[in-house]
C-alpha cells in the first residue's frame, strides 16, 4: 500500500513538473505568434505599397515626373524657373 502511494506521489510529482513546463512552453509559443502575427500583417502592407507603386509606375504622371526630374525633359509650352543664389 505505501508503495503504491509513492508511485502515485512521484506520478504526480512528473506531471506537475510536466504542466509547468509545457504552460511556459505554450507562452514562449503564443508570444512567437504574436510577433509574427505583427511581421506578416508589416508584410501585407508592405506587399500592398508594392503593388500600388507598380501601379503608378505605369501611369502618364509617372513618366512626366521621372521625365522631368531626372532628364530635365519638358513640354514645348511649359516656362521653368530657376532659383538664383
Amino acid at each position: 500500500m505505501t508503495v503504491a502511494m509513492l508511485a502515485i506521489v512521484i506520478m504526480a510529482l512528473v506531471v506537475g513538473v510536466n504542466s509547468i513546463s509545457l504552460k511556459q512552453k505554450e507562452k514562449a509559443y503564443a508570444e512567437r505568434e504574436r510577433e509574427l502575427l505583427e511581421l506578416i500583417a508589416v508584410e501585407e502592407a508592405r506587399a500592398e505599397e508594392l503593388v500600388n507603386l507598380s501601379t503608378y509606375t505605369k501611369t502618364k504622371k509617372y513618366a512626366e515626373e521621372v521625365a522631368k526630374e531626372k532628364l530635365g525633359l519638358v513640354y514645348e509650352n511649359e516656362i521653368i524657373f530657376q532659383e538664383v543664389n
